[in-house]
């Protein structure tokens, strides 16, 4: 395939991460490099910014600062959700050759990847030749044809250390403790927690994700189950559990353009929870809930270095498989490679309209009932996390009573 010569443009869509823009420089650091690519341009706010002909200069960027960008968590470029009309369409492929853009590099999750595709079809209708490519991201872990996500890796990480902490916290006080977790379809992040479960009495010692059914009778036995058990209960939810009918169990009444409807941001769930357990559990005193909310996604300083490597890497392949002109559009992905037994990332291209609006789902292999994730999930989970700090417990060597 003859090579494409022109400007680069990048995008930014969807919930941010922590290592979001660790793939925003490795698009700059491999565009800049290429001869075919005149120039690189950053959309802000991702496909509304491009409508509006909102974009700067990325090639101009002191390569000191763009360092320290990469290492700073959410979207540099600003993100949006916006789903593109056939008529936003058509403006987007007017900047696009007003500006002679000829490579387009999309980094989101799921209904980014459903974007993408939407302008590539527009492109290939018009006959407008563009290089457009989706990188992969998203803290849920969700992407189809995908092993993981960059971001996932920082957020589950962010998840374990603090159910960790959580866990130290409801050993001191006793009661039961809720924490509602990021994961709308997919518990990805929601089964990091289990990461934190080092002793057989730590918690959380039930884990509930989507991919189950929620029963509120089941739920309210075994919290009191666990009491009876360890004298305390630590749970870790997703916030996207839904009943038999598949009603959530609570929810916003915000809907954004991809039809998503708003579970974060909201405590309702934790609250919903907190009194069923207040009124079902008998046993239950100091009842308490938390949302860790949008704090999972963007948290400074904890940040997986493998999950960082990974996306300063993917957006590095993007651009190479864009100049190679083997292909002229996908969504690329990460899957785990076979390296004499230890963890190995490889970087794939898969078709866009294959990841486009899916959601891959937590495998049967990797839950343990309806409440708990398996050890098969540890293995696949602590490469891409990391090693997680360790936390000491008196031995409590008991003193001879004297009254």
């Amino acid at each position: 395939m003859a090579s494409l010569r022109g400007h680069a443009l990048i995008g930014q869509s969807g919930g941010p991460t922590a290592v979001i823009n660790q793939s925003l420089v490795g698009l700059v650091e491999r565009c800049v490099e290429h001869r075919d690519i005149t120039g690189v341009y950053g959309a802000l706010n991702g496909i509304q910014g491009i409508m509006d002909e909102r974009l700067i200069d990325l090639g101009r960027e002191a390569r000191e600062e763009l360092e320290k960008v990469a290492h700073t968590p959410a979207a540099a470029l600003g993100s949006v959700r916006r789903k593109p009309t056939p008529e936003a369409a058509d403006r987007i492929l007017q900047v696009f050759e007003a500006h002679d853009i000829r490579y387009f590099f999309y980094v989101g999750g799921n209904d980014s990847a459903e974007t993408a595709h939407l302008l590539n079809e527009a492109a290939i209708a018009k006959g407008y030749e563009v290089r457009l490519f989706h990188v992969p991201k998203t803290i849920d872990n969700d992407l189809a044809c995908c092993d993981h996500t960059p971001g996932y890796g920082s957020a589950a990480r962010f998840v374990a250390q603090a159910f960790m902490g959580d866990d130290q916290d409801n050993r001191s006080l006793g009661g039961v403790k809720i924490n509602v977790v990021m994961g709308r379809h997919a518990g990805w992040l929601t089964a990091a927690s289990r990461l934190a479960r080092r002793h057989e009495d730590d918690g959380p010692h039930l884990i509930y994700l989507p991919e189950a059914t929620f029963d509120r009778d089941g739920f309210c036995d075994s919290v009191e189950e666990m009491l009876h058990r360890h004298g305390r209960c630590l749970v870790a939810v997703s916030e996207g559990i839904h009943d038999a009918q598949g009603n959530h169990i609570a929810k916003g009444s915000e809907v954004d353009s991809h039809g998503n409807v708003q579970l974060s941001g909201t405590g309702a769930l934790g609250d919903y929870l907190s009194n069923l357990v207040k009124t079902k559990v008998s046993a239950a005193s100091r009842v308490r809930a938390d949302t860790f909310g949008y704090l999972q996604r963007s948290f400074f300083g904890v940040v997986s270095e493998q999950d960082a490597l990974e996306a300063r890497e993917v957006g590095r392949a993007a651009v190479d498989v864009a100049t190679s002109g083997d292909v002229t559009h996908g969504s690329l992905g990460i899957q785990r490679g076979d390296d004499g037994g230890s963890y190995q990332p490889v970087y794939a291209v898969n078709k866009l309209e294959d990841v486009a609006a899916a959601t891959r789902l937590v495998p049967k292999e990797f839950m343990n009932g309806t409440n708990d994730v398996t050890e098969a999930f540890v293995e696949w989970a602590t490469p891409i996390v990391g090693t997680l700090p360790q936390p000491g417990r008196l031995a409590s060597h008991p003193v001879t009573r004297r009254l």
